[in-house]
């Protein structure tokens, strides 16, 4: 591959490597067996927080500090090793993001330290039963009560919900305010009233789950991030970055797939012949190298302008669309060269193809990632 990632620091290139190293040694080999059990990543994580990735989407003093271009390559050689410890990560990093985007110094104190050196696992609570891709839905509240709030109502598909130490949970603190009437707050495992419901079966990412929550608690003034109603746009700033991963994990997976079918088609002898001598293999293979190769770049520019203080939320948008929909074709075209082959467990594309299925869902789905980058495109 071009080295596409030639602005990165020597130290970034090292820190890289040694991720690579290790996810190939110790994350991917545990993948199958993960997919299998459904057992949740608690000991990749743990693993991955020796290598400091835990801390990386953080800057200075909290975290790595690493640019937008290292973290896009480190969660794709995450994703490349393992889906679901790769989703239990990215969304440890929308709970820091967003202490870290709308949070108080004082928060961010008490939070972000052991966060990043993998001590705690944070989740994002935004999504709702009946609010997915408009927020303005919502129907979590938030009324004052005291010297803080109680917060009531329940969530839905929150990755790393039952298991974290902490969660970001946005709810309505003015329901007459719209988007502008939605405030985000810590609230502490084990928090009374904070209660996990069950585990969705589904049908991908097994081991990274994905929880139901009902909430009927309390948290202090203190926990809420920066002044009410600004939960909103917190939210959207952290979706961007958080489209700008998923875009991220596409192309890690994409890759990893890309790679088995190059491997196969050079090994597998018909007639006679690898399969790679034969134009038509060739020529699915070249469609799928270049697929690959325009999500790398659309991510690669949306990673620079995130990296230059430069407004992204298209730019993410179109990075997450295209990458998502690339998944699926690489994915689909490595386990179509393999045959029947591909269709079994023995081989990891139908996994694969599982795994990166849930990338045109989730954190907001093609179709809305269409309606954003029209309005931009038009305004």
């Amino acid at each position: 591959m071009t080295d596409l990632f030639h602005m990165l620091t020597d130290e970034e290139r090292a820190f890289l490597d040694m991720l690579h190293t290790f996810c190939a040694r110790e994350i991917a080999p545990k993948a199958a067996e993960t997919d299998e059990t459904g057992l949740f990543v608690h000991a990749q994580i743990r693993a991955l927080a020796q290598t400091g990735i835990m801390g990386a989407n953080l800057h200075a003093p909290y975290g790595a500090g690493i640019s937008a271009q290292a973290l896009l390559r480190a969660v794709e050689i995450v994703a490349g090793a393992c889906g679901s410890t790769v989703s239990a990560l990215t969304a440890h990093y929308l709970a820091t993001d967003s202490l870290l985007l709308g949070g108080t110094d004082a928060l961010r104190d008490k939070y972000l330290p052991d966060a990043a050196e993998g001590k705690t696992l944070g989740a994002f609570a935004l999504t709702e039963p009946n609010a997915g891709s408009d927020p303005a839905d919502m129907k979590t509240r938030a009324t004052r009560e005291g010297d803080g709030y109680r917060i009531k109502g329940r969530k839905c598909f929150i990755s790393n919900g039952g298991v974290a130490d902490f969660l970001i949970v946005y709810a309505v603190t003015d329901p007459t305010a719209a988007h502008k009437g939605i405030s985000a707050f810590v609230v502490d495992k084990g928090t009374p009233g904070l209660t996990p419901g069950r585990i969705e079966k589904t049908m991908g990412l097994k081991g990274g789950h994905v929880w139901e929550l009902d909430l009927d608690l309390y948290v202090p003034q203190e926990n809420r991030l920066g002044p009410e109603g600004t939960g909103f746009r917190t939210a959207m700033k952290v979706l961007d970055n958080g489209r700008l991963e998923v875009a991220a994990m596409c192309i890690g997976i994409a890759q990893q797939a890309l790679d088995l079918a190059t491997e196969w088609t050079k090994t597998r002898i018909i007639g006679g012949e690898p399969l790679a001598t034969r134009q038509g293999i060739r020529w699915q293979l070249a469609d799928m190298a270049t697929d690959l190769q325009a999500a790398r770049l659309l991510a690669l520019e949306a990673a620079r302008k995130r990296q230059n203080g430069e407004r992204f939320s298209q730019a993410a948008s179109m990075a997450k669309l295209y990458a998502s929909e690339m998944a699926h074709r690489v994915t689909d075209g490595a386990l179509q060269l393999h045959g029947g082959y591909g269709y079994t467990r023995d081989f990891p594309l139908e996994r694969l193809s599982r795994d990166c299925r849930i990338m045109r869902i989730y954190e907001g789905s093609s179709e809305i990632q269409r309606n954003i980058i029209a309005a931009h495109h038009l305004h």
